[in-house]
């Protein structure tokens, strides 16, 4: 800081004041303390700056489920930010979300002295095992398909589902069935409201769906039932990871997509697009996710005023998947097991 000081010709306060962004600094000398940096190429150490402001400069993460791509996705939109903001994480990941292992995590962390963590485990079973233990410090939850919340960072499920249904329904379709996620998963619960009430609301039937697990092999099992059903039309499925085995499925079965069977998934994979044929789906930012976690806590550890955040709304991707009803009823193979 010194070197920087002395190149740009100002004090060390004035150097230190345009690090920490501070307003009281005129523009031709953040200029000049700006350009000093950039030529030395200084870097501020980051012991220094926690020993200044009495932080770890470290973050805490308590992770379930980054075998799937949301939470997987928020992880590196949360790695990200909190690098940009000049901090460190902490992961500790969970194989079982019960009160004792949440309190074990949160204890953890607590040792290590992190300055705030982000519960990211969207299922019912942490949001209950959260609830009523304490923090020292700041806490954020990602909390798929809930209302806009101070301490929770919300995704629109029930919305997308919601698109998914309707442009299913629109083109045609008299009623949509879907292959839901596996039951306890806030995001599986939030896609079966979005499609239920959105048939509700449509008078349209809701048939039973067919549970998976994530899996593009529970898809595979779900598009084998599919074939043998030639009710089926339309159908939304929860992730594109299990559309992808619906697809294969019914291909097998001889079923063309989307000729005989419009498929719609959700989350937008990157490989989404290359499926043949070409995924319709919905999707979410979910590394916004991570970005809004990081720049709430940091809100919260500066003790700034926690208004709701917005929740990542969805975006329908409308590709080669889905297409109006076929004009006649099909038939089903009867050799189909």
């Amino acid at each position: 800081m010194i070197d920087v000081a002395r190149l740009a010709g100002v004090s060390q306060q004035t150097v230190s004041r345009v690090v920490n962004g501070s307003p009281n600094v005129t523009a031709d000398i953040q200029e000049r303390v700006e350009l000093a940096i950039r030529q030395l190429r200084y870097r501020r150490n980051p012991a220094a700056r926690a020993l200044a402001n009495g932080q770890t400069m470290n973050l805490g993460i308590v992770s379930f489920g980054l075998a799937q791509y949301g939470p997987s996705v928020a992880l590196s939109g949360i790695a990200d930010e909190a690098r940009k903001a000049g901090y460190a994480t902490n992961l500790v990941t969970l194989g079982d979300v019960d009160r004792h292992a949440m309190k074990a995590a949160l204890d953890h962390l607590a040792e290590d002295s992190v300055d705030g963590i982000v519960v990211l485990a969207p299922v019912q079973a942490a949001l209950e095992a959260i609830s009523g233990l304490e923090a020292d410090v700041p806490l954020v939850f990602f909390e798929p398909g809930a209302a806009e919340g101070t301490t929770s960072v919300a995704t629109d499920e029930v919305g997308g589902a919601a698109l998914a249904t309707r442009h299913l329904l629109d083109l045609g379709h008299d009623t949509v069935w879907q292959v839901a996620g596996p039951s306890g998963w806030l995001g599986s619960e939030a896609r079966l409201r979005g499609w239920a009430q959105t048939l509700a609301s449509s008078r349209r039937v809701t048939n039973r769906m067919i549970r998976g697990d994530w899996s593009t092999l529970s898809g595979y099992a779900a598009g084998r039932e599919i074939a043998r059903n030639p009710e089926v039309t339309a159908v939304f499925v929860a992730n594109d990871q299990m559309a992808l085995g619906v697809v294969k499925a019914l291909s097998e079965c001889g079923l063309r997509v989307p000729e005989d069977i419009s498929v719609v998934g959700f989350d937008d994979v990157p490989e989404a697009q290359y499926y043949r044929p070409g995924l319709t789906t919905v999707r979410l930012d979910f590394e916004e996710v991570g970005r809004l976690a990081v720049d709430r806590i940091l809100h919260l550890m500066r003790g700034g005023r926690a208004d709701p955040l917005p929740r990542v709304l969805p975006q329908l991707v409308v590709r080669q998947s889905t297409a109006p009803p076929p004009d006649f009823p099909r038939t089903v193979d009867p050799h189909l097991e």
